[in-house]
Parts: structure tokens; sequence; C-alpha cells
């Protein structure tokens, strides 16, 4: 299948493209510039992976979404919280339906290239935290692209039944050098280590038996995974 890879140049999204290379044929590779705080720092890894395979890279600016939507994540928003990323505070850095907006860019992008479906790196512990995330939403979408292009253009999630770790494996077995990823969402010279994102690779490596290849500023104890994590309404 021709398909259009969503990537951030996160590991997860890095991760999908070689399985994306290694199980269909990759058309293009589509990236967002939102106005998040590591933008600048994980985007030129998304251009080097899809360089690195010979595919088409093109990085979509939405100037709209840090001028109109509230998140921590955001340039336009307050400090990035710390913690675990299950934590209740984790929901200060969603950026509201950051999913539908950029899916249904790329599912438009994607006809407009020949493709027939459009792959993203949404995995089974995003729903923790994120509700465009969810199973529920996700079969939606899936649906509204299938019914709203002629192509019926078919969301593909590779990453859905395994968690973080899960993908840390995969992506070795793919060959991915996670060195060349990025996660921390302080967006600083390197990883911060306390973050949500940050907490949730360094806990990916260790659950996987893994070596990080990642510099971190704080390689400190790990924050414990809470008793309930935060569950959005809906």
């Amino acid at each position: 299948m021709k398909v259009v890879v969503l990537c951030s140049g996160g590991m997860d999204s890095v991760a999908a493209l070689h399985w994306a290379q290694a199980n269909h044929v990759v058309t293009a590779v589509i990236s967002f510039d939102y106005g998040a705080k590591h933008n600048p720092r994980e985007l030129p890894f998304a251009a080097a992976a899809a360089a690195s395979l010979g595919v088409r890279h093109e990085i979509v600016k939405l100037d709209f979404v840090s001028r109109l939507f509230a998140s921590d994540l955001l340039t336009t928003g307050g400090d990035i919280p710390d913690g675990h990323y299950e934590a209740e505070n984790m929901k200060q850095t969603v950026v509201p339906f950051r999913n539908a907006v950029m899916l249904s860019i790329a599912t438009g992008f994607a006809e407009s290239a020949g493709a027939e479906g459009l792959i993203i790196a949404a995995h089974g512990g995003d729903h923790a935290i994120y509700p465009d995330c969810r199973e529920d939403f996700m079969r939606a979408m899936g649906d509204a692209m299938r019914l709203g292009t002629y192509a019926g253009i078919q969301l593909l999630r590779p990453f859905i039944a395994i968690n973080k770790a899960g993908i840390a494996a995969a992506g070795v077995e793919l060959g991915v050098d996670f060195s060349k990823t990025w996660s921390c969402y302080k967006g600083g010279a390197v990883h911060c280590g306390t973050c949500g994102t940050c907490v949730e690779r360094r806990e990916a490596f260790i659950d996987a038996g893994l070596v990080d290849p990642t510099v971190y500023a704080d390689n400190g104890p790990l924050p414990p995974r809470p008793d309930q994590p935060f569950k959005a309404i809906g």
C-alpha cells in the first residue's frame, strides 16, 4: 500500500516511519510546526529520518494553533510540568483536538500524493492522557477519512496494541537510531529528564531492557506511576 506517515521526530513516529518503509511504500512524510515549545528541536529529526530513507518530507506550519489554542505545550502557554506522564498535571500539555486537525490536513495531502493509507504512531499508552488518541475517537476519525476521500484513505496505527517499551524494542529491530529522535516537551539543549515525555522515554528503555542513548540533564529517580492515572471526561 502507498502510505503517508505522520512524523514529529519523536521516537514513536520515527519508529513508525521505519515500520512503514519495511511494510509499505512510503509516498511522503508530513510534519507539523504548530508552535510547540519543542518543535524546533524535534522537527529536524523528522527531516533527517525522511532524508535517511530518501522520502519526500513536508512541514506544514499551523500558526493559528499557538494563537488560538490553550496548552502549556505551546510557546504561548505556561511552564511544562514535571512528573509521571500519567499524572493529573500532564493534562496541561494536551493541545485540544490536535490529532483531528493534523489528521484532517494529512488526509487531504495523502490523497493528493496518491497514497491509500495514513500512518500515525499512536500507541497503547497514549489513551491515559490524550482524548484524541483513544479508540472511539480514532475509529470515528478513520471512518471519516475513509468516507470523505475518493481513495478511501485508511488510518493505520501499527503501534496501537503496544506501549512505549514495545515501540523501543520494535524500533531497535527496525534499525532505528533513537539518539536521533526527540521527546522532551521543554525543548532545551538536551532532554530535561523530568517532564512527562522524558519520564515516559526513560521508562520505555528501562522496561524494554535496552540501553538508552539519550543525554538527560537530570538522571535522578523516576517518579512513581500514579495509582489513578488521569482520565479526561468523555
